[in-house]
């Protein structure tokens, strides 16, 4: 079995083999450590240092031992400590945050004084198809909580128009218009309908717009070649486009949010010309490129086949004629990055590090897929089996090059051995990245990870070739099965067992927080102990996370 890190850099170009020559081995590894673009790949990040009142991790990185789920697991925490909670019923895929602006009473503001501002948390929860019958409909929906006073996160409301029922991944705010919308994902894909609010005047209490069959010919647009089928969404971050990450029909759907009370429907870059699919996606700061994934997956016997082409990973478009409205706009293809260690691509998120632009990408699954065969079969290709996050250098936007992963302990192929004996009752998902986000996607100084029974983890990125862990929380697994969770998908749920945490995670460098949902421990909101957060440089601008 060929070495993951040596595949790695052979697969990049980044090994220079000299003659056999030990001499020239030591001036090459030395040339890859301080020059090469892939310096970290196929190594694990160094690990966090825990304070004295810290509960570590006694496993692998990443890891919780089958013994410590078995008696209820506790949790883990190291430089994040939990100060405010609203576990509601649980939640499911997503999560945003609205920060209101300062703003006079009095029209001509003069002397008048500021409205009293409010941050506001937004995330999803199951669909009512799927919820126990147990459950109240009136908590239904998308959630709205105050979490001005950390300490105290305050439920204000439910959203509960059509696509609010079950966002799923889509759910998004867009802090220049002040919107907060989402596309109709139900139960991973629901139908046309893009549900807008006006969080303008009290993020507390979202003011609907309105909720529009986008695509159909009824929202003031052409007709789209297929019905937009709602999954992921994102705006691009002037809010005038909203496109609709369209799984089921491999698409992605672009529609103009210019009036917000009268959507329309303009353009559709079909993934399957191109023999690729579509998930989430983020949009550059001047809208012209569009960054779609492609969730791929191959056989394990496709992994070290050498004739058979990778599927999974990134593409970039070029969305210009989109933001420039030109009638019948195309959307075009600039290049692909794909890759065969991960697969099914959830998002990327455009990032510049000290002036220099990057793409971090984040996998929903490993190698081999969701499940324990395509897990067991990674790690015998020597293959990392779980998902993860990674960082690409987009300098030369037509050729992407990747320049470090962020790969934990137990997704290194050489901890096979000890993770997957360890995996016994787990069905889908298990360690590994879902959402990933940066304090500031101008100035990346910080990544933060929400995981599949891996908590929610804290990266310094200030060096993108040699990532670094800083922090981490787990909460203590849930006794109780939370209404609005899908944990349960695939029997998943087990009483005490670790959360899933797969949501967006919110940075704030002035409180020196994060806050992020898990399904079944709900909103938690978490405050950074020992300095290790903020950096010096660290800022958090509404607006440009993820």
């Amino acid at each position: 079995m060929m070495n993951y890190r040596l595949s790695k850099l052979i697969r990049y170009g980044a090994l220079t083999l000299l003659c056999g020559s030990v001499a020239g081995t030591v001036i090459a590894l030395a040339a890859e450590d301080e020059a090469s673009d892939e310096g970290r790949i196929g190594r694990t990040v160094p690990k966090a240092v825990c304070g004295p009142e810290d509960n570590p991790e006694t496993g692998l990185q990443g890891q919780v031992p089958a013994a410590l789920r078995a008696a209820g697991f506790q949790g883990f925490n190291c430089n994040l400590k939990l100060i405010g909670q609203s576990r509601n019923d649980g939640g499911n895929w997503q999560s945003a945050e609205f920060k209101e602006r300062r703003q006079a009473d009095s029209e001509d503001g003069d002397g008048a004084e500021a409205k009293p501002l409010h941050t506001c948390g937004y995330y999803g929860s199951q669909s009512p198809a799927l919820s126990p019958k147990t459950r109240d409909p009136a908590t239904y929906g998308v959630r709205v909580v105050d979490i001005t006073n950390a300490k105290k996160p305050t439920l204000t409301g439910y959203l509960q128009t059509t696509s609010m029922l079950d966002p799923w991944e889509s759910l998004k705010v867009n802090e220049r218009r002040q919107l907060l919308a989402a596309d109709q994902g139900t139960n991973g894909g629901g139908g046309p309908a893009v549900d807008i609010y006006d969080v303008s005047q009290d993020c507390r209490s979202p003011q609907l717009i309105g909720s529009f069959a986008i695509g159909t010919g009824t929202d003031g647009g052409t007709v789209a070649p297929v019905t937009p089928i709602g999954h992921e969404g994102s705006f691009a971050p002037d809010g005038l486009t909203y496109y609709i990450g369209d799984t089921r029909n491999r698409s992605y759907h672009a529609v103009d949010l210019t009036d917000p009370t009268r959507p329309k429907y303009i353009a559709t870059f079909d993934m399957k010309t191109l023999g690729l699919a579509s998930h989430g996606l983020s949009v550059s700061n001047d809208g012209n490129r569009l960054y779609g994934v492609s969730p791929g997956l191959l056989s394990v016997a496709d992994l070290t086949n050498p004739n058979v082409a990778p599927t999974n990973g990134f593409v970039i478009l070029d969305t210009s004629e989109v933001q420039a409205r030109l009638p019948n706009p195309q959307i075009k293809v600039i290049s692909k990055f794909l890759f065969k260690d991960g697969s099914i691509a959830q998002h990327t998120i455009p990032v510049t590090i000290r002036g220099k632009p990057y793409i971090i990408h984040v996998d929903e699954a490993g190698s081999g897929g969701l499940f324990y065969a395509g897990w067991s079969g990674a790690c015998a290709a020597g293959f990392p089996p779980f998902p993860m996050a990674r960082i690409v250098d987009i300098s030369d936007e037509t050729n992407p090059r990747q320049v470090s992963e962020v790969l934990l302990e137990m997704n290194a192929p050489e901890k096979c051995a000890s993770v997957l004996p360890d995996l016994a009752g787990l069905s889908i998902f298990t360690y590994g990245t879902h959402y990933c986000s940066v304090d500031n996607r101008n100035n990346a100084t910080t990544l933060a990870c929400g995981m599949f029974n891996s908590g929610i983890r804290v990266f310094d990125i200030r060096n993108p070739r040699r990532p670094k862990e800083i922090a981490y929380f787990y909460p203590a697994g849930a006794t109780t099965l939370s209404g609005g969770s899908n944990h349960p998908l695939g029997n998943n749920f087990v009483a005490g067992g670790p959360d899933w945490c797969s949501a967006q995670v919110h940075l704030d460098a002035e409180r020196g927080t994060v806050w992020t949902t898990c399904q079944d421990n709900g909103l938690l909101m978490l405050k950074f102990e020992r300095g290790v957060w903020p950096f010096e440089d660290s800022t958090t601008p509404p607006g440009l996370q993820n």
